[in-house]
């Protein structure tokens, strides 16, 4: 999936007042072979769903950094109970002079989010979580 969104990212005085072009690329894995079989909705994800989510998201976070904001949409993907898997590239056109874009690209898994829940509940509750 492959989104553009205009938001506050970056550092710079200009960044923090000017909205910005952010190129948002997605790669979700997920089983798909009900889908498939059934040519039904409700087997798959709504993509036109957590395409919307992740654009409001970028357009309204006001990140610094283009990796919080990857991280951001990495989790609000996870949240799909049937993504498993979420690769999420994240680009700032024009940001650096003789650069056409500027980005990073991360992974996360189920198992991240499921340790992510964990250690936030640790530090909300302020008592350390064992197996």
């Amino acid at each position: 999936m492959d989104l553009s969104a205009r938001g506050i990212i970056g550092i710079d005085l200009w960044e923090r007042s000017t909205p910005q072009e952010i190129l948002i690329n997605i790669v979700m894995y997920t089983d798909l072979k009900a889908a498939g079989r059934t040519d039904r909705i409700e087997d798959t994800t709504s993509y036109s769903q957590v395409a919307h989510r992740i654009a409001h998201h970028a357009e309204t976070a006001r990140r610094f950094t283009v990796e919080a904001l990857a991280a951001d949409i990495a989790w609000l993907c996870l949240e799909e109970p049937s993504i498993d898997r979420v690769d999420v590239r994240v680009e700032k056109p024009g940001a650096v002079r003789f650069a056409r874009s500027v980005g990073i690209e991360i992974t996360r898994t189920r198992d991240d989010l499921t340790t992510r829940r964990a250690e936030t509940l640790e530090k909300d509750s302020g008592t350390i979580l064992s197996d």
